[in-house]
Formats: structure tokens, C-alpha cells, sequence
């Protein structure tokens, strides 16, 4: 095989043993060494024919950045109405701007219908009452807007949706109004206001469209690998996939096209599903994976959404006095299933958002581990965003993970601080620095589509802790930029148990970059902000942002 040799202005490694480069040598897809201009002359008299490309002479090359914590319908997402608060980019790079208030997202939801055929259903998705103070969003305020076909607003935590009265109609939750998650007004009729699973499935299934099923259709996942590309992301997670059997057809089409951008790591949902069928499913599953698709996690989903309320908070619960969360499953439930994944040596990732979440994890996970220990099982919490000291103990000594929402921070922080959270708790808002200090391996994330893909922004936010007005919120748990950039990179790695394939640039690993307008290193956090991807190396293959 023919080795190409890159050169860059600077390469950062993540390998503290050579920890910057200017050259890097790539073969049949695998980094074949790094170093000096010097010591690929002395790999040439070795390795004989050996290509140069200086494309990217003045650029600053790192390794190709680990999502740990994303959802492939990102790339779907787009092909329904945006209606959050924040204007974004959609992964061809069109700007949406955001809605601010109720009377933008009526005409926006009007504007829709007028395009739409008569009676087809609106989805939309990014709306966030949170941002709406005492504006009422509820069935009639979209039956204002529109009332001559079914409306469906999906929440950007994708823990609740609002909906109008024809949806309410169509589903039959005016009937069958004792589903745990449809809230009722006083006289006992949906408000339109649907929270978590169990509901939001009652949703799905009347009107045949799935949020979360979208992943099994392959231009979904093309989408993705554009957007990110945009963000130098190389190794990504899906980490609520359902594995269907169409799914799984899918993700093995695509990974296996020459033009793929992207390493996928789904986790299979297993909370909805009978257990030894899940075990089961996730066994023959791993037998399908590729270099470019690596299967074996499982996600576990114990609360809810912070904004949505739904989070299982400990004592005082919430600072504005709004009732406690809730759980995707019961107590019972989640040890049922933990233990059952445990036991078969399934590598499980565990949604905990609130404390309360956290603390019942711990439990779960101490007790499987008394039961059957295991070596090295990387057991992931993530979120986990108002983890309090003793629960970072326990988890050292269990030798958990934990991945950080870090992004909560800038997009929610605000209104954290002043409703939901109090400024006290606030401080310790997806703590970092503690996780760091208590030995914990640490990786940050965006929970995209939640928030935007962007792991160069994420590591911007947890390096300065300030929210969208300016405000510091927690300055003793700002990380440093090294520290944010191996949560994004070699950190994110280790969580998923793919440390020893990508995550830094070393002879033997994938040749997975990402290329950089600029060197991250030379500025403090402030400056991550600012860095821009030029493009991103799968396997040494050139994908241009």
C-alpha cells in the first residue's frame, strides 16, 4: 500500500509522549507514524514509495473529534418545521433563525399550513416553553394558529411535545386521558402538553411518525456525516437507536460507502423492549460491525429533561417549587434491567440528568457489581449535570464515567440559575473540574440535536462557564484548554471503549483528523469559540467542511 505523508503547521496528538508533530504518515487507512520532516526522510529509506500532500502546510491538524453523546436524527430533523428559540444551521449550512415568542411561532406555524396540502399533519420540532416566561403555549394557543389538521411540537429536550386539539382528537387522548405524561387542566382535559416516553409513544403511534425511528433511513445518516464533518467529529454515537432490523440494515449500508465521513456507535434503546430479547438483539448485533460502525453499547433511560421539569431531583427539588420529575421506567424497572445488561457484559451508557437520577444509578450499578464484578466495564453516566461531590466519590470508587451536557451551560444557564436550579446549585452545573479532580474519566458533549454538534464549542463552554448573557456561572469548575480538548477527544474515546482506535494521533490507530483553521492551544477558552474546521480525515481520506 502507497503511504501518504500529511504535513501541517502543527499536529496535536493527545499522546503525551509526543505530544505535538509536523508530519504524520498514513497506510491502508492506519496512522503508520509521527513525527518531523527528519524522521519521515529516515521512514522513506524503510518504507520505500511514499507520497506528499502539503494541502495543509498552514494548518493546525488534531485528531478527529469523538461526539459521545449525539442522535443521529440530526440529520434528519431538518426536514420538519424549526421552531427553538436559537437560530441554527442545518448540515447544508442554511441558517434558521429562532422564535422568540408565541405570536412568531403562530405565524410561522401559519405560514407552514398555507404551504402545506389540506389536512397533511405539521411536526415541528426546538420549541422550548422554558425561554417563554409566563407566555401559555398550550392546545389552544396552536389551535389559534392552526386547527384545520393535527399540529405535533416536539420539545428540544425530546422529553415532551406540545400538540393541538385535532392531534389531541386524532389520537384519542380526549377518551383515554389516563396515560401517565398527558396533562390535564382543572376540568380534566388535555392542556396538549405531553411529557416523556409512555405519552409521547401514544403520539407516535396515531400519527405514524416516529422521532426516533428516522435514524433507520439512510439519507438520515448521510446527513449526519455531513454535519460532522462541519464540526470535525470523525467517531460519533447514536445513542437511542432502536435497532430495528431496517435500522441495522441501514447503518450497515451506509458505513459501507466509500464516501462516509464518519465512525457510528449506536446504543441500542432497551427500556420498552423485554430483556433477554434486547440481550439478545445487541449479542447479534456486534457481529455486524465494521471499521466504520462499532455496535455493543446500550443506553438506559432513568429521568427526564431539566427545561421540561421531568428530571428526578434530590431535596429541595426544584427552586421555583415545580413538582418533582419523572422516570422513564421505575426504580424496580431500571435495576431489573441494569443488572440483566451488567450481568451479560454489555457496555451500558445511563441518561441521568437530576441527582436523584444519579443516586439510584449508583445503587443500580453498586449492586450489580457486588453481584457479578467486572474489570474495566466503563458503565457511563451521562448528563448527571448537578452530580454532587459524595456521588462523584461513589463513582470513582465504581469506577464509573461520566459525560457532560456542558453545553446546558450556555444555552440554559440563565434560567437555571434564576427558576430552576437556584444560584447555589447552579455553581456545580455540569461539574467538570470536580469529575477531573475526583479521578473520574471525563468527556463533554452537546446531546445534538439538542444542542448544535460542535465539540470545539463544547470545549469552549466548559473551559469558560459563561451563559448566553455573559454570566459566570461556577468559575471553580472551569476546566483548562488541554484538559476541555481531551474531553472531546481521547476522553470521549475511553467512554465508549474505543481509546485504543481513535482519540489521538499514534502509529496503529485510525488516520482520523480534523483540521483546523487555527491552533486551539494558542488562545485560552475564550478563543475555542472562534476555531474553525477546515475539514476532517477518515482513514487519511480528505472530507472538506
Amino acid at each position: 500500500m502507497t503511504t501518504t505523508v500529511f504535513s501541517a503547521r502543527k499536529i496535536i496528538t493527545m499522546n503525551p509522549s509526543l505530544p505535538e508533530a509536523t508530519h504524520i504518515a498514513v497506510c491502508d487507512g492506519r496512522i503508520l507514524a509521527v513525527g518531523n520532516a527528519e524522521s519521515m526522510a529516515e521512514l522513506a529509506r524503510h518504507q520505500g514509495d511514499m507520497q506528499h500532500d502539503d494541502r495543509f502546510a498552514d494548518r493546525v491538524i488534531m485528531p478527529g473529534m469523538v461526539e459521545g453523546h449525539s442522535h443521529a436524527h440530526e440529520g434528519a430533523l431538518w426536514q420538519y418545521l424549526y421552531l427553538g428559540y436559537y437560530p441554527r444551521r442545518d448540515p447544508e449550512g442554511t441558517l434558521w433563525q429562532g422564535i422568540q415568542d408565541t405570536a412568531a411561532m403562530q405565524a410561522r406555524l401559519r405560514a407552514a399550513a398555507d404551504a402545506m396540502p389540506a389536512g397533511e399533519p405539521i411536526i415541528a420540532w426546538g420549541f422550548d416553553p422554558i425561554f417563554f416566561g409566563d407566555q401559555v403555549v398550550d392546545r389552544h394557543a396552536l389551535d389559534t394558529a392552526v386547527s384545520d389538521r393535527p399540529v405535533v411540537i416536539v420539545h428540544l429536550s425530546f422529553h415532551a411535545m406540545t400538540v393541538n386539539s385535532a392531534m389531541i382528537e386524532r389520537a384519542g387522548l380526549d377518551r383515554h386521558t389516563h396515560i401517565e405524561g398527558v396533562l390535564l387542566d382543572d376540568q380534566g382535559n388535555p392542556t396538549g402538553s405531553i411529557k416523556e416516553m409512555a405519552a409521547m409513544h401514544a403520539i407516535h403511534e396515531s400519527l405514524g411518525i416516529n422521532v426516533f425511528d428516522i435514524v433507520s433511513q439512510p439519507d438520515t445518516l448521510r446527513r449526519f456525516g455531513r454535519a460532522a464533518t462541519q464540526a470535525g467529529v470523525t467517531t460519533a454515537t447514536d445513542l437511542f437507536n432502536p435497532l430495528t432490523d431496517e435500522g441495522i440494515q441501514a447503518l450497515e449500508t451506509v458505513t459501507q460507502e466509500d464516501d462516509f465521513p464518519l465512525r457510528l456507535v449506536p446504543a441500542m434503546s432497551t427500556l420498552g423492549r423485554p430483556i433477554d430479547e434486547g440481550i439478545e438483539r445487541l449479542a447479534a448485533c456486534c457481529e455486524k460491525s465494521n471499521p466504520r460502525l462499532h455496535f455493543g453499547l446500550a443506553k438506559v433511560m432513568s429521568d427526564g429533561s431539566m427545561p421540561a421539569f421531568t428530571c428526578r431531583m434530590k431535596w429541595p427539588h426544584y427552586h421555583n417549587g415545580m413538582p418533582n420529575g419523572a422516570w422513564n421506567a421505575s426504580p424496580e424497572e431500571l435495576r431489573r434491567v441494569i443488572q440483566a445488561y451488567h450481568q451479560a457484559g454489555v457496555h451500558l451508557q445511563i441518561h441521568t440528568n437530576g441527582d436523584e437520577a444519579v443516586e439510584l444509578i449508583l445503587d443500580c450499578l453498586q449492586e450489580a457489581l457486588e453481584l457479578w464484578p467486572r474489570l474495566d466495564h466503563r458503565h457511563t453516566l451521562h448528563h448527571c449535570q448537578v452530580a454532587d461531590q459524595a456521588q462523584m466519590r461513589r463513582a470513582k470508587a465504581l469506577g464509573v464515567c461520566m459525560n457532560l451536557l456542558t453545553n446546558h451551560l450556555y444555552y440554559w444557564g440563565d434560567v437555571h440559575a434564576d427558576t430552576v436550579l437556584g444560584w447555589e446549585r447552579a455553581q456545580r452545573l455540569n461539574p467538570a473540574a470536580s469529575v477531573l479532580r475526583h479521578g473520574i474519566p471525563l468527556a463533554i458533549h452537546s446531546d445534538a440535536p439538542v444542542t448544535p454538534l460542535g465539540p470545539l464549542f463544547t470545549a469552549h463552554v466548559a473551559c469558560t462557564r459563561k451563559t448566553a448573557s455573559g454570566q459566570l456561572l461556577g468559575p471553580f469548575e472551569r476546566i483548562d484548554v488541554p484538559q476541555a480538548l481531551e474531553a472531546v477527544t481521547l476522553g470521549a474515546a475511553y467512554t465508549l471503549k474505543l481509546d485504543h482506535l481513535v482519540g489521538s494521533l499514534e502509529m496503529g490507530k485510525y488516520a482520523d483528523m480534523a483540521v483546523l483553521d487555527r491552533d486551539p492551544l494558542a488562545g485560552d477558552g475564550e478563543a475555542l469559540a472562534e476555531v474553525g474546521v477546515v475539514a476532517t480525515m477518515l482513514g487519511g481520506r480528505v472530507h472538506e467542511a
